[in-house]
């Protein structure tokens, strides 16, 4: 109903009939109306149509909450975003690598986290971040679907691949140090990172092709999974609503 919402206000507030809007979205006049009434449900591939015709009222966010005996989780994405970000782990290195994601994804989050320790922490926050990914996604139809980013950062490059294509799975290649990033360990990167694909129903392949400071191998990589999610996210309008597979079938 928020899409619903806005497209009243933004006939109401430009004066256009119901046959303007209904041109302007590419759907009939009476079917138009029946959705402006709330009769009917706006289809995923009307929704896009919308999106590309008023783009300051796409909506494609999904908000998350997660309670178990080890951690409370709350969390708000918006995947249409400018980088905004609220992120409360407890985890003040889980927060900084959290805000390269969103930041660098130009994406907007509010988080709020709470658990027993930072393994269920980082792993309980991944699993919601890639749930709140997928449900906001939807159908993804139109989007760029594969994407990837190279990201140097001093003495570390990193290289971070993804496929919205449906299927969890990655392939890390991870070679850290030890050194220490504020008692954060760094093998919960590797587990926060297949946590994530898993639920966002993704392939993420990653690897640090070189570096010295740990603290710098893990803020690349993580700015580079910003910038490779931001890319494979975007709507292509060259595939209006279509699915960007040759099998017409995302799973997920």
């Amino acid at each position: 109903m928020e899409l619903v919402e806005a497209l009243k206000e933004i006939q109401k507030s430009n004066g256009y009939t119901d046959q303007q809007m209904a041109g302007k979205i590419g759907c009939s006049r009476p079917y138009y109306n029946q959705i402006r009434v709330g009769n009917i449900s706006m289809g995923p591939l009307l929704r896009l149509k919308v999106i590309q015709a008023f783009p300051q009222i796409a909506v494609r966010s999904s908000i998350v909450k997660r309670e178990t005996k080890e951690t409370k989780i709350s969390l708000e994405l918006n995947i249409d975003g400018s980088g905004r970000y609220e992120v409360d782990t407890g985890i003040p290195m889980l927060d900084h690598l959290l805000a390269q994601v969103v930041r660098h994804g130009v994406f907007d989050i509010k988080l709020s986290a709470t658990g027993d320790d930072q393994h269920h922490l980082a792993e309980d926050v991944a699993i919601c971040l890639g749930r709140a990914l997928g449900e906001a996604l939807g159908e993804k139809r139109g989007i760029v679907r594969m994407a990837d980013a190279l990201v140097p950062m001093d003495d570390t490059l990193a290289l971070v691949a993804v496929d919205i294509g449906g299927r969890g799975y990655t392939v890390l290649d991870l070679p850290f140090s030890g050194n220490d990033m504020f008692g954060f360990p760094t093998d919960l990167i590797r587990h926060f990172l297949e946590s994530f694909a898993i639920e966002a129903r993704l392939n993420l392949h990653a690897k640090i092709l070189y570096g010295v400071n740990d603290h710098h191998k893990a803020e690349a990589l993580f700015k580079a999974l910003g910038r490779a999610l931001d890319t494979a996210t975007r709507i292509d309008g060259r595939i209006s609503g279509e699915l960007p597979s040759t099998k017409e079938f995302l799973e997920g």
